[in-house]
């Protein structure tokens, strides 16, 4: 089939073009190739190929890369390095056969619409109340990282323009580069603090503020630069009429095109599927917007994303609108667009001279100055000087807008190959070095570290007892508000209570961490949220002048979400944190899984917390005697110790409820056979110091018994004669180095609960358990068992 297409050089708008000619009916291939048709003369076999090729690509670099510590897109565009003329495409039947310049203008228009729809849904996850949050340092900051690269990249234009002659293409192009340099997208941080797993950390808040106000400068100076080209090829009056244009389109996103998406959203119920109609509406005005972006000579993505950003992140819209799109943009078109734009670098075209030195040497000087100009405002501010160098690279980073703009200047001809190859590879050096650096040097549970123990143990006379409790869904609350009401709150030794409502960050790019005064707005779209707070409100006013409650709420990634919970329990000097377990009971008394990320959450507080934790599993809403959190007037409490620091704050947890009423408490202390005597400042005198200690203040409702046990089996044993009668059973955490454990590590499922723990929390028994850790060793802090309390 020669003869399909031809091609030529033409005369285009900004220089010579090569013009492409093929047949209409060349879109699907008809016959097959045992009829004589190769199908790579038509297009869709041409894009299945391409589409191919690019994705297995992509996800091979990827593989490769991330131990290195590299993100999805610098795999991208690597992969996009390789497809193109630099390597596989510098054969080239190859770059003939399946990226003809036919071809390949389908797959861009293909990637261009995945970029427009990518920018709709980074709109839509962006909340502009940011600004008004950013304190005076996010500002000095974000407004110093800008000023500082433009400025340098200016000055030094303007010191080489009267040095030497510069080429045309050159002195047009390098006031660009400096523009661009002087870029930090919001979008891009975001997502990168999102895969280190620091976007609520201090210095992700942080950098997240600051990148916002730079974007906002980006931004503008993108589109006056944009607009003034258009005007410059034209006349004065059309950068007038352009700019009065733009601001009227701006302006009927936000009070036409968004009253009716939220009308639309509203006429979805909460929790149900929107309808196909009320989406295919939606759509048109994402395609409307792209339209009239491109009419008025902007980018098509500009549309899509004023749209996005005018529009409420978060639930329902930012959650149901990103269910819909992001699978095949992020899975499937984005990949090919940033593959499409890595494949236009070609590294052997370079050139020789002083051309291809002073456009790397403008791009370095704006990298430098980047980082500067957000290092020294950082300290000058206060920041830590380490979390300032880690501020300073991570503004440094680039990612997909500085692409996007890197390639319509190049198609536009106002960036080189040579240049656009240079910015494009200088980039992905920079990214990549920085990226690991920050994941590296930046620990956001080192701030969480306390340099002395917070503690159940030895508290001081008539102290405050503060328990911070996290609260997943409804489901918890009964049984933790239960469990505060056991933990015996007087006016003598109140209970402070920080209840955090925690939530998975879905529809949105900025994690929140804020109390329940200033949250009101932001959780309307959130039903449950408001039944917890009355819940905990009622407890509150039951036990007046006992107990106090805060409330926080917490929206974050769940792969990050113990960074808010350690950081209330550091500033609030919990004693404990309560967690709920992430399995419940289902009908018939089975367990049923909740949600694996529950328990990733969980793992990472017991190694994180700064003070003790307790994983409460709950079964009281399957009902019956033993529930704990049935309201009867006597609660049946047993307390298993067999020794070490977690059983002994277990035994002093256990201690406080018993000088409740309400409380009736068993405790079975398990004794080795062949006891000996032990010397001082061992695990084993203090336990049994302890213990003494408990059994002289033991009051009549106490039960105390000892059992001799040998091994796990004896342990099993004793576990299963108290299966009846009690509604909670209390144990700590640890004993994997006790005899009292020996044949149990095979059914070891649940680390986070420990030996006994799981054992307990297995689907034989019927009570609530909560298993109890004292706080994991950290930075300057040594053991409480050993050296007394803080």
């Amino acid at each position: 089939m020669e003869g399909l297409r031809t091609m030529g050089p033409v005369a285009g708008p900004f220089s010579e073009e090569k013009l492409v000619c093929q047949f209409t009916g060349n879109m699907i291939h008809s016959k097959g190739i045992f009829l004589g048709d190769d199908p790579f003369n038509f297009s869709l076999p041409m894009l299945l190929a391409q589409g191919i090729l690019i994705l297995l690509l992509t996800r091979t670099t990827y593989y490769f890369l991330k131990p290195l510590g590299q993100g999805m897109i610098s795999a991208q565009i690597i992969a996009g390095i390789i497809m193109g003329p630099s390597i596989l495409g510098h054969d080239g039947a190859y770059a003939e056969k399946l990226f003809p310049p036919g071809g390949k203008l389908v797959l861009e228009t293909l990637a261009n619409v995945g970029f427009m729809l990518h920018l709709f849904l980074v709109g839509l996850q962006m909340d502009p109340r940011i600004l008004k949050k950013a304190g005076k340092t996010a500002v000095l900051i974000g407004i110093g990282g800008f000023i500082l690269p433009y400025g340098l990249g200016e000055l030094a234009f303007i010191i080489i323009h009267h040095v030497m002659t510069l080429d045309r293409k050159l002195s047009v192009s390098i006031p660009f580069m400096v523009a661009l340099n002087s870029m930090t997208s919001f979008v891009v941080v975001s997502s990168l603090l999102t895969d280190l797993n620091i976007l609520n950390s201090e210095l992700g808040r942080l950098a997240t503020q600051t990148s916002m106000v730079s974007d906002l400068c980006s931004w503008f100076m993108a589109t006056m630069m944009n607009t003034v080209g258009i005007a410059a090829r034209d006349s004065d009056w059309m950068l007038l009429w352009s700019l009065i244009w733009l601001l009227i389109f701006l302006i009927s996103i936000v009070f036409v095109f968004r009253p009716i998406i939220i009308w639309i959203s509203k006429q979805t119920p909460e929790g149900e599927r929107m309808d196909e109609v009320l989406f295919f509406i939606i759509i048109v005005m994402i395609m409307g917007c792209a339209f009239c972006a491109e009419v008025l000579g902007q980018h098509a993505a500009l549309g899509p994303l004023v749209l996005g950003m005018a529009l409420p992140d978060g639930p329902p819209i930012g959650t149901i609108l990103l269910q819909k799109f992001d699978t095949m943009v992020t899975g499937l078109l984005l990949p090919i667009f940033f593959a499409l734009s890595g494949s236009k670098t070609k590294l052997f075209s370079l050139g020789k001279g002083m051309f291809p030195f002073m456009v790397e040497f403008i791009i370095i000087l704006g990298y430098i100055g980047k980082f500067t100009g957000t290092l020294i405002p950082a300290i000058f501010s206060g920041v830590p000087r380490w979390d300032s160098l880690c501020l300073a690279m991570i503004m440094c980073c680039k990612g997909i807008i500085e692409v996007a703009t890197y390639s319509m200047w190049k198609d536009r001809k106002i960036l080189s190959y040579q240049s656009y190859s240079l910015l494009l590879i200088t980039m992905l050096i920079v990214t990549g070095v920085c990226r690991p650096i920050v994941g590296y040097l930046y620990d956001p549970a080192s701030s969480h570290m306390s340099y002395s123990r917070k503690s159940i143990m030895y508290p001081k006379h008539d102290s405050e007892f503060r328990i911070l409790v996290c609260i997943h869904n409804e489901h918890n609350v009964s049984t933790i508000i239960n469990l505060l009401e056991a933990s015996h709150a007087t006016k003598s030794s109140p209970i402070s209570i920080v209840a955090l409502c925690l939530m998975e960050l879905t529809g949105s790019s900025s994690s929140v961490l804020e109390s329940y005064d200033s949250k009101k707005k932001l959780t309307s779209g959130v039903t449950h949220l408001g039944h917890i707070i009355n819940a905990f409100n009622y407890y509150e006013q039951h036990n007046h002048g006992r107990v106090t409650v805060q409330h926080f709420t917490a929206i974050a990634p769940y792969s990050s979400m113990h960074t808010d919970i350690c950081a209330i329990a550091l500033e609030m000097r919990a004693n404990i944190v309560i967690v709920p377990f992430h399995k419940q009971m289902a009908f018939g008394g089975t367990e049923e899984a909740t949600a694996t990320s529950i328990k990733t959450v969980n793992l990472n507080v017991i190694d994180k917390a700064p003070c003790s934790v307790g994983i409460l599993v709950d079964r009281g809403h399957i009902g019956g005697h033993r529930s704990f959190v049935a309201g009867h007037s006597l609660y049946h409490i047993a307390l298993l110790f067999l020794g070490g620091a977690d059983d002994r704050e277990a035994l002093s947890y256990s201690r406080r409820m018993a000088e409740d009423p309400k409380i009736r408490l068993t405790v079975v202390c398990f004794r080795p056979w062949g006891e000996q005597a032990y010397t001082e400042e061992t695990e084993e005198y203090l336990d049994k110091k302890l213990m003494n200690e408990f059994k002289a203040d033991a009051v009549d409702k106490i039960v105390y018994s000892e059992v001799i046990v040998k091994d796990g089996e004896g342990t099993t044993q004793v576990i299963r004669s108290m299966e009846e009668g009690f509604d909670l059973f209390i144990v700590g955490r640890h004993h994997d180095k006790s005899p009292f454990t020996l044949g149990l590590t095979e059914w070891h499922e649940c680390t986070e609960l420990g030996l006994i723990g799981d054992m307990l929390a297995g689907s034989d028994f019927l009570f609530s358990v909560l298993v109890v850790q004292q706080q994991p060793f950290g930075l300057g802090v040594q053991d409480l068992s050993l050296n007394g309390a803080s």
